[in-house]
């Protein structure tokens, strides 16, 4: 009875040494692939981007979710550092300012060398794996970010983007935001509008992964209709958890498998609890629902780390990776699960939106309609004026064919 008593505290206890020390060894063949991190970000706002900042030192920075020692400790392996600019940017600075997101996840990498190497493929990925280091990838939140310019998607292509978020919490001339399911943005482009349509379609061509995160339902089904490829949900979490219009619902996870599509599940409270307090556990019902519902190669990691203000007791920081890893492990997910969710699905669909590129086919060059762009201080070259001017120069000379006819009646 005594024995009983204290032996089953203990038992528990080495247990759940075990499911952590196989959750390291795991992690250790296969580091975790965190699709969304906001890293970038923090560092424009504490340090306007200056990285010889004492103070910005990324190995001793301790204000922020994400540091060297913390993403070691993790066993992050490739991360996809955002590059976010705000919705107040739209029609203003977004290029400008994507650029030196860009430019400051770039330098990053410079600057630390034995950590981070800047990738752009997923033989990029895996050689860093074996390298040791975090393959570092720019995924672009917003498509505010392009300006509604195919030509500034190719070139943020070129500059490593290697996804897109459509839509941030604002909707572009193109595509329609979450916000419009909550009745607080008015729909404009039922989805996507044929532009919309144009951008992805140059996507595909590019070899450029489509992300989900932070669009309507009706953008998230038009996309995945219309792309030749596997898209991704870079951070959402399963809306059938937690009603919050981030998040995806059930019939949209029944696309995502249908096409081999991937959602990378969120840490932020609110989107994992619908409440301020959320903790490690809810996060792991997330990830076992989405695999139930759209199966094991569906689910991954987007833990929006320095880009939300609340995260869940048990993953208050990048380095508590194995902690959930451990708990997925406890509630019986197979290895081949779990290094799928931890990197192996995210190289699948990765692999497989390279696949379908295409650079030797022509790419897309019809420009958004002019109507459609909001005026701002924006200027209208190559929005010829042509047509206009034609009827303007036919207008004056049939006004000089009459005017002979005006003297002889004079």
């Amino acid at each position: 009875m005594w024995t009983s008593w204290w032996l089953w505290p203990l038992v528990a206890i080495c247990t759940a040494d075990q499911f952590r020390d196989q959750a390291e060894r795991i992690m250790q063949g296969t580091p975790v692939i965190d699709g969304h991190n906001d890293l970038p970000w923090q560092l424009l706002k504490m340090f306007n981007n200056q990285l010889r900042d004492e103070r910005a030192n990324l190995t001793t920075l301790a204000s922020t979710h994400t540091n060297i020692p913390k993403l070691k400790a993790g066993f992050v392996g490739g991360q996809f550092w955002s590059a976010y600019v705000p919705c107040d940017t739209q029609n203003k600075d977004a290029v400008r300012r994507t650029l030196e997101q860009i430019d400051v996840i770039h330098r990053m990498c410079q600057m630390y060398p034995e950590t981070f190497v800047c990738v752009t493929n997923s033989t990029g990925i895996r050689q860093a794996f074996q390298e040791g280091r975090v393959a570092s990838l720019v995924g672009v939140e917003g498509g505010h970010s392009i300006d509604s310019s195919l030509a500034v998607l190719r070139a943020l292509y070129h500059l490593g983007m290697r996804y897109l978020t459509l839509t941030h919490s604002c909707n572009t001339p193109w595509a329609d935001n979450w916000l419009v399911d909550t009745g607080e943005d008015k729909a404009q482009s039922q989805g996507l509008s044929l532009f919309g349509q144009t951008v992805l379609k140059e996507m595909n061509r590019l070899g450029v992964m489509i992300d989900l995160a932070h669009v309507s339902v009706a953008t998230m089904k038009a996309a995945l209709e219309l792309s030749k490829a596997p898209v991704i949900f870079s951070h959402s979490s399963a809306y059938s958890l937690c009603a919050h219009r981030r998040n995806v619902p059930d019939d949209v996870l029944q696309l995502v498998k249908q096409t081999g599509s991937l959602v990378m599940v969120n840490f932020y409270n609110d989107y994992v609890a619908c409440q301020r307090e959320a903790n490690l556990s809810q996060v792991a019902d997330h990830l076992d629902y989405i695999k139930n519902v759209a199966g094991a190669e569906a689910v991954g990691f987007g833990g929006d780390y320095d880009g939300v203000s609340r995260v869940p007791s048990g993953l208050e920081d990048v380095s508590k990776y194995p902690d959930l890893v451990a708990e997925l492990l406890r509630r019986q997910w197979t290895e081949a699960e779990i290094r799928g969710a931890l990197a192996d699905n995210l190289l699948r669909v990765f692999e497989a939106v390279e696949e379908a590129s295409d650079h030797m086919q022509t790419p897309e060059e019809e420009p958004i309609p002019l109507d459609k762009l909001e005026p701002s201080c924006r200027t209208k070259y190559g929005y010829s004026q042509a047509p206009s001017l034609h009827r303007q120069l036919g207008a004056l000379l049939a006004s000089l064919a009459l005017l002979p006819l005006g003297l002889c009646l004079l």
